[in-house]
């Protein structure tokens, strides 16, 4: 029997939903041809404001003929819905689901149902669809469009979280998701706010793209094939430009045209419509918020073509929807973008008076900062911060790679870090495992617990804030220790789970999820070892070592320069005197 929440906790979910409205990722899609093993990867760091930071394993599951499948309400990105039990926190209270979502809380209310398939396939799973037993998978970031709307039954039940869902639980590979999703949002109807989904298989890598109809039914969408060499990045501003109808690597909905020219959106004389300009009013909450990471990581990825970092406005055309990188990517590579604060440009967040006397690179979001689409004509900004692509808030980030050349169980692996990539481990998990650790599928943020595995890197994270430029260092030794230890044990792992696989594939997944087991908890003794480590070693704001603790370290000379220190009491004299 679940217990159903005071109605004081629901108005306080509700009001966090409401101070902190959606979230802003960033996604990135590398394809075969351009990752240093073949392999297809992508990756999406949720930052989502202290919402529902569990990652679940839905598995497969078996349905009678006639079945009907219930389509959830989402929080993500568009907030509460209490009259459908639809909250940040948990993000879905159901039975059908696996152990992960049958919890205690309301259950949660159904915008309606869609036939079921025979056979369900297992995926991960979190605030939106991660990875399926097939080697599907999906990256996510939320866009502006013109159209925002809330959900309704018989009109529009889905958003991009349940969509991703349902592709993962039917469809083996990307076009085929593609054509699900779009076939689901023509007949179910499309809520919500703009989204970037990049959907990938073993072979290769799309990015989908859907925004609300203004005919308040329905939902518009394009998708485009990533040229395989190259990699794409999304970040809260929809990527996809000309829509060409002879292009066979292009899909869009049958009435996109038709309902754009209705609307005053475009017109034929225009040429070719433009997806980006047609539904959407540009970049998204402030300028730069969206392409300065956009051009971060195309000039990291492609130094060579010395992209601007300087636009003319949101709708530039600077910045090609993907681009042949200048050397293969690793995984680390991939990992390593995302922990990016623009280090060494000058846009550099660990410098400045912002960044404190220790380099700190978070900035803390408030009242006065944009909210919103940047197009919006009654909107005034008296400042804002850069964004870059490590944000405090993000919630959880994870690097997906599909490969071909192993079964599916043992090819598609889950690189997941839990809160901020800047200071997480990035663990593997193969799709082939039986579930998840328990410590990765528990995590409640309004309750501090050393069970959770997402409560154990975000307390490190915030708490290096304090000295940042001491305690980062050391946490960047022990996770590149983690990481490359794992990339190095990896193939005497893959060898032995396919030795194991051609004898026997259960005993395999077996194997698989053991060793799942024990790289959590593994990496969660050894990030508490260091927490505990640096709580005394930095305690006061001194440096503690043993024999010789005590030793005062102050703060840098350049920064006090910027401070009261220099007119401090040096004498008895009243300076105005």
């Amino acid at each position: 029997m679940r217990s159903r929440p005071s109605v004081f906790a629901l108005l306080l979910l509700l009001s966090l939903v409401l101070v902190h409205p959606g979230e802003s990722c960033t996604t990135i899609l590398v394809t075969k041809g351009a990752s240093s093993d073949g392999s297809v990867m992508i990756s999406h760091s949720d930052d989502n404001d202290l919402m529902d930071q569990r990652i679940i394993r839905v598995p497969a599951q078996d349905h009678a003929q006639g079945a009907l499948r219930p389509v959830f309400c989402t929080a993500a990105a568009i907030g509460a819905f209490p009259q459908y039990n639809s909250f940040s926190y948990p993000r879905m209270v159901t039975g059908d689901r696996g152990r992960g979502y049958d919890t205690a809380g309301p259950a949660s209310i159904p915008l309606g149902h869609i036939p079921q398939v025979e056979k369900t396939y297992a995926y991960f799973d979190g605030s939106y669809g991660i990875m399926n037993e097939h080697q599907l998978m999906f990256g996510e970031c939320t866009d502006g469009s013109k159209v925002t709307l809330d959900p309704e039954p018989g009109k529009r039940i889905f958003y991009s979280a349940e969509l991703s869902r349902v592709a993962l639980e039917r469809c083996r590979t990307a076009r085929e998701a593609i054509r699900v999703i779009g076939e689901l949002i023509e007949k179910y109807g499309y809520y919500g706010t703009g989204e970037t989904l990049p959907v990938g298989d073993t072979e290769e890598g799309w990015v989908m793209e859907m925004a609300p109809s203004p005919e308040g039914v329905g939902g518009l969408w394009v998708a485009k094939k990533v040229p395989d060499g190259e990699v794409f990045v999304g970040a809260n501003e929809f990527r996809i430009r000309e829509v060409d109808p002879d292009d066979p690597d292009m899909m869009f909905s049958k009435d996109l045209h038709e309902i754009a020219q209705k609307h005053g959106w475009w017109k034929p004389e225009d040429g070719k419509l433009d997806w980006l300009k047609t539904v959407s009013l540009g970049e998204y909450n402030h300028p730069y918020y969206s392409l300065r990471r956009v051009w971060r990581v195309l000039s990291l990825v492609a130094p060579s073509r010395n992209f601007t970092p300087w636009v003319e406005d949101g709708f530039t055309k600077d910045y090609p929807f993907s681009v042949k990188p200048d050397k293969r990517l690793s995984v680390r590579d991939v990992m390593g973008l995302h922990r990016d604060h623009f280090e060494g440009t000058e846009f550099d967040l660990t410098k400045g008076v912002a960044a404190g006397p220790f380099g700190y690179p978070d900035r803390f979001y408030g009242p006065y900062d944009g909210k919103g689409d940047v197009g919006d004509p009654s909107r005034k900004l008296e400042g804002a911060w850069e964004r870059p692509l490590s944000v405090s808030y993000c919630g959880y980030v994870y690097v997906n790679q599909a490969r071909g050349w192993l079964p599916d169980p043992i090819g598609g692996i889950m690189w997941l870090g839990l809160d901020k990539p800047t200071d997480t481990v990035f663990i593997p998990f193969h799709v082939g495992v039986t579930s998840l650790p328990r410590s990765v599928e528990v995590c409640n943020t309004e309750k501090f617990s050393r069970e959770s595995a997402w409560w154990t890197f975000n307390f490190l994270s915030n708490y290096q804030g304090l000295k940042y430029s001491y305690m980062h260092k050391e946490i960047v030794v022990l996770q590149e220790q983690l990481e490359k230890g794992f990339l190095v044990f990896l193939p005497e792992v893959e060898k032995r789970a396919l030795q194991l696989y051609e004898k026997d594939p259960s005993e395999a997944v077996k194997y698989l999820t053991e060793l799942a087991e024990n790289y959590t908890a593994s990496v969660m003794k050894e990030w508490w070892d260091l927490s505990e480590q640096l709580i005394v070693k930095y305690n006061d704001g001194l440096l503690n070592e043993p024999g010789n603790m005590g030793q005062p370290l102050g703060y840098p000379g350049e920064w006090l320069e910027t401070t009261s220190w220099p007119n401090g009491p040096t004498t008895y004299q009243n300076p105005e005197s």
